[in-house]
């Protein structure tokens, strides 16, 4: 899947960046930004569906790139992001770099947490009857709504500094 020009997902996804592009970093962040927006829109579209109207195919398919893709966008982001974001910041302050310990270690927790909404979907899509919907619907919207709090403060301080 990628994302295309509308800011849809496309369903041929092979990778939500082009990590070797030479993109100027706040690109890539927005890039990284609609691509993890549109997998919370696609989690909440499932959430929503449960328990008697999922579409197993698209829990197969969101499990099948959820997980490698948002492990391919905290490299790009921590090798390229945040390291023009501390250039461009010229980093001194120990409140800057705990900003970015800060992003890096919610970056651990969100890929633990993708690979157990993975497992989940991945179950879903093969069949495995929803035994609790509505502990499935927490998991898939605790997920979902921590990514776009994410979103949010990464919006809020880390594109403008990169935009300057």
């Amino acid at each position: 899947m990628r994302i295309v020009a509308s800011g849809r997902m496309d369903r041929s996804f092979s990778s939500p960046l082009p990590l070797d592009s030479g993109l100027p970093p706040a690109v890539l962040l927005r890039r990284a930004h609609g691509f993890k927006l549109d997998m919370c829109h696609a989690l909440e579209r499932i959430a929503d569906n449960l328990p008697d109207n999922i579409d197993r195919v698209e829990c197969l398919r969101i499990a099948n790139i959820l997980a490698p893709s948002i492990r391919q966008i905290h490299v790009c982001e921590e090798n390229d992001i945040f390291t023009a974001y501390a250039a461009a910041l010229a980093v001194s302050a120990d409140a800057d770099m705990e900003t970015l310990r800060r992003l890096k270690a919610e970056h651990v927790e969100d890929q633990c947490f993708a690979d157990e909404v993975t497992e989940t979907l991945l179950g879903i899509g093969h069949g495995r009857a929803i035994d609790n919907a509505e502990a499935v619907g927490f998991m898939l919207r605790g997920f979902f709504e921590t990514m776009r709090r994410h979103v949010a403060f990464e919006r809020a301080h880390i594109l403008p500094v990169l935009d300057r």
